[in-house]
């Protein structure tokens, strides 16, 4: 599993001009299932978004709390995307989970965020639908995540 966590003010999502969901501050969290995901890499990816410290403190500190300490929003968009292999002009998606299995499990990712953050501070996009997603940016701060063999290892790429 793969997925990149944007620090916001805001965010929406909005499918055929229809707002679909929106928060206000959190994390914005683009998710892309693998193949080779099982339910452990979908677990143990939501709990590494709720606890990244993406915020400082009273004190000044940074990177001192995470979206569950603020009691921030998370808004998930699912984006096969992320898995593409660019070595040619052409990308290719061979990386990504097939459709009804990836559907399963990025369903499992979103409920796992739910019941450890609480359901009425996370929203979702539409699995498999063009959408439009706005964001303010807080920062900007992004992380990425990747799940290899169970392990979730963080890096900045913004």
């Amino acid at each position: 599993m793969k997925a990149i966590l944007q620090r916001v003010k805001s965010a929406s999502v909005t499918v055929d001009k229809q707002l679909i969901s929106s928060i206000g501050k959190g994390i914005l969290v683009f998710a892309a299932v693998g193949a080779g995901d099982t339910k452990k890499e979908v677990e143990a990816m939501a709990s590494k978004v709720l606890k990244m410290k993406m915020w400082g403190d009273e004190e000044g500190g940074s990177w001192k709390r995470s979206v569950q300490e603020i009691q921030g929003e998370v808004l998930c968009v699912s984006q096969f995307t992320l898995l593409a292999s660019t070595k040619k002009a052409k990308p290719s998606f061979h990386g990504a989970m097939k459709v009804e299995e990836a559907k399963q499990l990025y369903d499992q990712f979103v409920d796992k965020v739910r019941e450890l953050h609480g359901a009425d501070r996370v929203k979702d996009g539409v699995f498999q639908a063009m959408m439009d997603v706005e964001l303010v940016n807080d920062g900007p701060v992004g992380l990425e995540y990747r799940s290899d063999s169970g392990a979730v290892n963080p890096s900045q790429v913004c």
